[in-house]
Formats: C-alpha cells, structure tokens, sequence
C-alpha cells in the first residue's frame, strides 16, 4: 500500500467513473423493472434469491446474507412483498421465519428476468465484449478476495462484517 492515502488523477478517474458506471446502471434498470413489470430492484433481488434456491424457500437470515441488506431493511421488505403476494413468510421459529416464493412471485420473476437479462445482456455484456468482460470479472473477485481478508484482519471475533 502506497504511503499517500490520495488517489492520483488517473485513479480517481477510474473509481469515479466506476461509482457512476454502477450508479447509473443499477438505476436504469431498476426504472425499467419498475416501469415495465411494477417490481422494484430489492423485489427483484429477493425474487432472484429465492427462484435460484433449490426448494423456492430461503431462511430470512439467508436472504440477508445473500443481500448484505441489514436485519430490519429485510424485515421490512418482505412484509411489503407478502402484502403484495410475492412471497409467504412461513414459520420455523421466531427468529428467523423461512421465506417462500409463491405463485405470484415465481410467475413475477419468470416474467421479468428474460427482459432484465436482455437489459444487461445490451448495456453491460454486448458492450465490454467478451475480453473486458473476462477482465472485469477477475478484477472483481480480486476485490471480493480483498475485501474478506480485510474483514478476517480487522474484525473483532465473533463479528462478521466491520
């Protein structure tokens, strides 16, 4: 690590094209998602958790985890999504209930998912090229890596995420 905490012109550019790269992506597609299918993009993340998972049920601390969305942000989600149909809170015990997709939200999510695909498929993949694309994704599980051995050095025991 560099002695100078401040990033040189050249890497300031590319974080802050980086922010605004993710910024402005993830809120196109979320206005898509919205405007298109009536789904915000936590319903869509939610949904794509729970479609992916084997049995279409999750634990709530799972989904949490899968999202990095805080205790309360979750719980309040998906009390938005059971009045809306999309998924059914089912007890196991009172911490944690499991959370299954129901009709509505697996038809929800098999409607939108081809047209969110074809969205990043247009704006993000076509655009980097398979090379970039490659590139990118190394790039980012460096950081992942980074990232959790920054957790594993700096976290007290016992805490996961500081």
């Amino acid at each position: 690590m560099a002695d100078e905490p401040w990033l040189d012109d050249d890497e300031q550019k590319a974080w802050r094209s980086y922010l605004l790269m993710r910024r402005t992506l993830e809120s196109h597609l979320e206005r898509h998602l919205q405007r298109e299918f009536g789904l915000s993009g936590s319903d869509f993340e939610i949904l794509v958790n729970l479609s992916e998972s084997e049995t279409g049920r999750m634990r709530a601390f799972e989904l949490g985890e899968a999202t990095q969305w805080e205790k309360s942000r979750m719980s309040h989600h998906l009390s938005r999504m059971e009045k809306r149909g999309l998924i059914r809170k089912e007890a196991c015990d009172a911490r944690y209930p499991e959370i299954a997709l129901t009709e509505a939200g697996r038809a929800a999510i098999e409607a939108c998912a081809p047209a969110h695909a074809g969205r990043v498929r247009e704006l993000f993949v076509d655009v980097l090229g398979a090379e970039r694309l490659t590139t990118l994704g190394g790039a980012a599980e460096d950081v992942l890596a980074a990232i959790d051995g920054h957790k594993r050095s700096t976290c007290p025991p016992g805490v996961t995420d500081c």
